[in-house]
């Protein structure tokens, strides 16, 4: 979307603000918006793996800590609305020995109690990042969407991919030797290959683990209608206010700290004004074959 009239960022929530960005406790802040207000809760909270914006604290601590946020955000969400929490995972060094605790296994039972009702479980898979030494690198983390109700907004079509066999053709039945693919594309399903924001992607700043907006996209996308309301509660530097302010959709979100905060203003500004740079929903870039890139210089040759 492209507007040449200014947004206003508001501090302070009213239902009728296009956008309101909280600097603050993000706790803080949801007491002081009414019940069901948020159409979708799309969010991807600390680890609590020691990162700038966060204390790191035992794993107990930490789920207690995420339980009183995801209640806040729940009582606050439409009863035809979703929640997507984006988590990987931590790794508990606090024993003798190293283990990998995945975050979304550990917080699906917060949404399970209050009667939540998980849709998908998205692996965002991405193919660059730290290389283990001691177990396979991670490449993926996992997105967990909940509904409050059966009635909730899915819309496909905005979505869809392009077909991997797109000149396929149903085999019998009445629509024989007819295209069996749907005309605007397939479904995504729940695996979303799409590149993390590292050191030369279009999007990145400052913040050290960022959403990349093709990823928020799909989601306010599939999960919304114009005029709905996104709130995320970890706002960053604003990656979901910014793919969703592109969709005429309303935004609020709330973040602690002051540089985060300022960027993220500006990413919303920047894209309601149809200047953001952004990655486009595509494919991960395939070199060519036969180049200095994907010729492995170890190869001896005999």
């Amino acid at each position: 979307m492209s507007n040449s009239n200014k947004i206003k960022i508001y501090k302070r929530y009213k239902a009728e603000n296009r956008a309101t960005l909280y600097l603050g406790d993000t706790r803080k802040f949801l007491k002081t918006v009414k019940a069901e207000e948020f159409n979708l809760i799309l969010t991807s909270p600390p680890y609590n793996i020691g990162k700038e914006y966060e204390k790191p604290t035992t794993l107990d601590e930490y789920y207690e800590s995420q339980k009183e946020v995801i209640n806040l955000c729940i009582d606050r969400l439409a009863e035809t609305g979703s929640i997507c929490w984006q988590v990987g995972n931590y790794v508990d060094k606090t024993g003798a020995k190293t283990e990998v605790v995945p975050l979304d296994i550990l917080l699906y039972p917060i949404f399970k109690e209050r009667g939540l009702q998980l849709r998908n479980r998205i692996i965002w898979h991405f193919g660059h990042g730290l290389h283990s030494r001691n177990r396979y690198s991670g490449r993926h983390e996992t997105i967990l969407w909940f509904t409050k109700t059966d009635k909730y907004t899915f819309n496909l079509d905005p979505v869809r991919v392009e077909q991997k066999y797109p000149g396929k053709k149903a085999f019998k039945g009445p629509n024989r030797g007819k295209p069996s693919g749907h005309p605007e594309g397939k479904n995504p399903s729940d695996v979303w290959d799409i590149p993390n924001v590292k050191a030369n992607h279009i999007e990145k700043t400052i913040h050290e683990c960022q959403f990349p907006i093709s990823l928020v996209d799909r989601l306010v996308k599939s999960l919304t209608h114009e005029d709905d309301l996104v709130f995320d509660p970890f706002l960053g530097v604003g990656s979901t206010t910014a793919a969703a302010i592109r969709y005429n959709r309303r935004v609020a979100g709330a973040e602690l700290m002051d540089k985060y905060y300022n960027i993220a203003k500006q990413r919303t500004i920047e894209a309601y004004n149809g200047t953001l740079p952004i990655r486009d929903d595509k494919p991960p870039y395939t070199p060519p074959k036969n180049t200095t890139l994907t010729t492995n210089p170890f190869t001896v040759k005999k």
